[in-house]
């Protein structure tokens, strides 16, 4: 079971979430970084500013969602086999439930939707790069 107050739980979950949004918000923003580097060279340079404002971008994506629950948009408790704490995914109302899949839309879906088109392109680029050396 939890062993500690509700404070101390919904603090472990914000966490949680926080720093699990900004792994994969991370991810994605790299895994495009690299698909503009490989496949658009002209468009893919980055600097430390761009570097900067990525990582500020992802940051603060990370912690608008992280923060809705606090702010009454959607929940976080214990999980359900009480041993630790994370979202509510069990909805009670009509806003944690459109939390929850604004959630899943934007914070996984959407990031890995990105992360699958940057790498795809990046294999087609490749690909048809070695095809033209091939022929030469």
């Amino acid at each position: 079971r939890w062993l500690f107050d509700q404070a101390v739980c919904t603090l472990y979950a914000f966490c949680g979430v926080l720093f699990g949004l900004c792994s994969l918000a991370s991810l994605t923003v790299l895994s495009t970084v690299c698909c503009l580097k490989v496949c658009y060279p002209a468009y893919g340079r980055c600097c430390r500013v761009h570097a900067a404002v990525l990582l500020l971008c992802v940051w603060a994506y990370a912690l608008a969602f992280a923060t809705a629950p606090l702010a009454e948009w959607g929940s976080y408790g214990p999980e359900p086999y009480g041993t630790a704490c994370c979202i509510t995914w069990e909805a009670s109302s009509r806003e944690a439930t459109l939390y929850i899949l604004a959630l899943f839309i934007f914070c996984y879906l959407l990031p890995c939707l990105l992360i699958l088109a940057s790498y795809a392109l990046i294999l087609w680029t490749v690909r048809a790069s070695r095809r033209a050396v091939r022929r030469r």
